[in-house]
This record gives C-alpha cells, structure tokens and sequence, in this order.
C-alpha cells in the first residue's frame, strides 16, 4: 500500500472527525467520498459469508442504494466482496446486462458511476466500500489507489465496531444475498408459516414485494413483523 495515501486518508478522516463525532465507520466513508470526489458512499459487511450488514452510509441515497443490493442479489458490491477486487462502472446506464435488476434502482438514486472495493482484515473478506458518482465519470487511478488506503482503514474500524467479524464461522461464499439480517429471515419465517411456503419462496416474496413496491428490504420485514402479512 502507497504509505501517502494511507497518510493522507487518516489525516482526512481525522479532520472529519474534529468536525463532529468520533472515529467511526461512517466518519470514515464520508472522509472517503470528500477525498475521492464521490457523491456518497456506503459499506456492507458480510459476517462469515453469510449475513449482511448495512455498516455506514453517507446519506439516504447510499442507504437505498446499498438495500438494492440487498434485494436484488447483484451489483458492485456483491462482485467486490466475491471475486475479492474492485468493481466499477463509469455509466450505470450501460450496465443493465451486469446488474439488469439493481441498475434502475441505482439509476433512480441518481447513481451514474460506481466504484466498489473489498473490505480485507487478516485476508479474511468482511465486505466491501461503494463510492457513488451522479455523473458516468470513472474514478482515475490516483483516486483508486487512495480508496484502497481509505478501504483499509474501514476494514480496521469494522472490527472496532464489530468484533465478532473475523470469530464467525466461515461459510462457502456465493453470490447474491443468501445471508440477510434477522428481521429478513424472522419475517420470512411468518410468512412460510402463514402462507405454507418453504425458506427460499418466502424470502422471494419479500424480496419481490420489497423490489416492486421500490421499498427498502428491512421495512417490508419489518412491516410482516408487526402486520404478519404482507400489503
């Protein structure tokens, strides 16, 4: 790693910090995006394989971007995190083929590029970095080189916030969003039980609903949950 860039990155953390708040995984994507001429920027963590987390988000259209990800099953961070290197894309608009269901949900958010990094600690994968532009402009290599300092550090915060990243027991990675947060699985369990669905039909609905209705996946689950139907 370019010690310059790793310098330059905390010290741009450090001074996001004095300006309110503390060292955070989300202070650090916003010192991230400031730096790299990105519009926002999110991190999802992927604890052994499996579960997703939503870590940090710059501002609601990166949390929206982020849960398409989520319901859809594809998109850059999805391939940062499973093929263990960046993803980009400099148009989203040229991109239905790759991600034919998360691009119009991006496009919505007013997402034109994309870069996306794995987030590593000890070689272990635990997720992954998107940085969002609202222009089809690619990141240069100066700035992808200071988003990899910028994605080593997030990974050391991850495990400050969530210790328990690197203790879960690996699983087999695979593509899509086969671990969801335990909201999605208690409401797909309602609904399995409601409706005589099997495990994996009954998250398809959820996320089927959640990608019709253009409604972030948590608050669908959420909405079985306290409704035991879906609307």
């Amino acid at each position: 790693m370019n010690n310059d860039h790793h310098v330059a990155a905390w010290q741009r953390i450090s001074a996001t910090v004095l300006t309110g708040g503390g060292y955070s995984l989300s202070a650090a994507c916003r010192a991230c995006a400031d730096d790299v001429d990105a519009d926002f920027a999110g991190a999802t963590l992927v604890i052994a394989g499996e579960l997703r987390l939503l870590a940090a988000a710059t501002d609601e259209r990166a949390r929206a971007v982020e849960d398409a990800q989520l319901v859809t099953g594809e998109g850059p961070c999805t391939d940062a995190y499973t093929h263990h290197t960046l993803a980009e894309a400099a148009d989203l608009h040229d991109t239905a083929a790759r991600w034919p269901a998360y691009t119009p949900t991006a496009c919505e958010q007013g997402a034109r590029s994309v870069l996306a990094l794995p987030l590593t600690a000890a070689t272990v994968p635990i997720g992954a970095l998107d940085l969002y532009r609202c222009r089809p402009a690619p990141f240069t290599p100066e700035q992808k080189d200071r988003a990899g300092a910028y994605a080593h550090i997030i990974a050391l915060l991850a495990l400050d916030e969530h210790p328990h990243l690197l203790t879960a027991r690996p699983r087999p990675t695979q593509r899509g969003p086969q671990g969801y947060p335990p909201t999605v699985h208690m409401a797909a369990g309602v609904l399995a039980e409601k409706y005589g669905l099997t495990p994996d039909d009954a998250l398809a609905r959820l996320r089927a609903h959640s990608f019709r209705h253009n409604q972030p996946l948590l608050q669908t689950a959420q909405h079985v949950l306290d409704h035991h139907r879906l609307d």
